[in-house]
C-alpha cells in the first residue's frame, strides 16, 4: 500500500514514501479504513525527530500520523454499526496510509456535508481543544477562560467548546493577530507578546494554554486561586513549583468518536471552521513536515491517492 515510513529519527528527510508499505491487520474489533486524506500535526515532527520518544515510543520502521478520513473497507467481525462504504473519520496511529486500521470504538460516522478530505484535518486538534476545556479547565457557563493560540487549530477548537459551554473566552494571540481574531467572537482579545497588555488583564478561572514556554509561565500569575491551567505543550521546569494555588493539567488527546462527531456536525452546520493552509499529496509529506517546522503556515492535509 501507499504509506510514508521513518526507519530512523531525524529530519524530514527521515520520511520515506512508499508504494509497498505492509497493509495493517484487521482485528475482530476494528475496521479497516480505504484513506481519503491524513493530516499534519506538530507532534508528528516532535516523533520524528526523537524529541518525544519517553512519550511516544516507535518500534521503527513506523507510520507517522494521527489522524484519518475516509471509507470503511472492512469491518471485522464484532463491530456493529458499521458498512463498507460509510464515510468515517478517527483518531489514530499509523494514518500516513492508504489502509488504517482503527477499533471500532474509536470511529466516528462522518456526516453529510462535510469535505471527507478536510475532515482528515479534525481529530486531534478537535479532541485536544476539547479536552483542553472539559477536563483541564472543567470550564462552566460565566467562567472567564484564557485560550492561548487561539487562531492556532488546537486553540480555535478550544475557543469552539468553551463558548458552547457559555464561558467567557479571552482569545490570546499575538498583537499583529488581534484584529485577525476578532472573527472568534471572543469576550475579548489580548496580545500575549505586549508585556503591557498582559499587566492590564484581570484574573481568569482557568487558562487553556496550547502554546507553552515561558509565554505560558507568564500566565500562571493570572489564574485566580484555585484555578486551572491546562496545557498540551511543554512549560519550563521551575514553573509548577511557584504556583502550588493553582490546579494543572496536561492533556494528551484520547480518542472520542462521539466530540469527533459533534465537532463534524457543528462544521457542517457553520457553526466551527477550521481553516485549512494546504492539501498536498502523501508524497509531499517531508515537504509538509518542513512548512510545519518553519510554523505559522496553517494546517496541512495529505491527500491519499492510492
Amino acid at each position: 500500500m501507499e504509506a510514508v515510513r521513518i526507519y530512523e529519527y531525524g529530519g524530514p528527510e527521515t520520511l520515506k514514501y512508499e508504494r509497498d508499505a505492509p497493509e495493517p491487520a484487521l482485528d475482530p474489533g476494528s475496521i479497516l479504513i480505504a484513506a481519503v486524506a491524513t493530516s499534519v500535526n506538530p507532534i508528528d515532527w516532535k516523533i520524528r525527530s526523537g524529541a518525544r520518544q519517553k512519550d511516544f515510543p516507535l518500534d521503527l520502521p513506523a507510520i507517522l500520523g494521527k489522524d484519518v478520513s475516509g471509507m470503511v473497507r472492512e469491518v471485522g467481525r464484532d463491530v456493529r454499526g458499521f458498512k463498507p462504504g460509510d464515510r468515517v473519520i478517527a483518531m489514530a496511529d499509523a494514518t500516513y496510509a492508504e489502509y488504517v486500521a482503527v477499533p471500532g470504538a474509536l470511529t466516528a460516522h462522518l456526516p453529510d456535508g462535510v469535505d471527507l478530505v478536510d475532515a482528515a484535518a479534525i481529530p486531534l486538534v478537535a479532541l485536544t481543544g476539547e479536552q483542553l476545556i472539559r477536563l483541564a479547565t472543567q470550564a462552566t457557563a460565566g467562567q472567564t477562560i484564557l485560550v492561548t493560540g487561539a487562531l492556532g487549530s488546537v486553540g480555535r477548537a478550544a475557543v469552539h467548546v468553551a463558548q458552547k459551554l457559555g464561558a467567557k473566552v479571552i482569545a490570546g494571540v499575538r498583537a499583529r493577530q488581534v484584529r485577525e481574531a476578532e472573527d472568534l467572537n471572543a469576550f475579548m482579545t489580548v496580545a500575549l507578546d505586549d508585556d503591557a497588555a498582559l499587566a492590564e488583564l484581570e484574573t481568569v478561572d482557568g487558562v487553556a494554554d496550547t502554546v507553552g514556554g515561558e509565554t505560558a509561565a507568564k500566565l500562571f500569575g493570572k489564574v485566580r486561586s484555585g484555578g486551572r491551567f491546562g496545557y498540551a505543550s511543554v512549560l519550563p521546569d521551575d514553573v509548577l513549583a511557584k504556583y502550588p494555588h493553582v490546579h494543572v493539567s496536561r492533556v494528551f488527546a484520547r480518542p472520542d468518536p462521539t466530540t469527533l462527531r459533534e465537532f463534524a456536525e457543528d462544521i457542517r452546520d457553520g457553526k466551527f471552521a477550521l481553516p485549512i493552509s494546504q492539501r498536498l499529496p502523501l508524497r509531499e509529506a517531508a515537504a509538509a513536515h518542513e512548512q510545519l517546522q518553519r510554523g505559522g503556515g496553517g494546517k496541512v492535509v495529505l491527500r491519499i491517492e492510492g
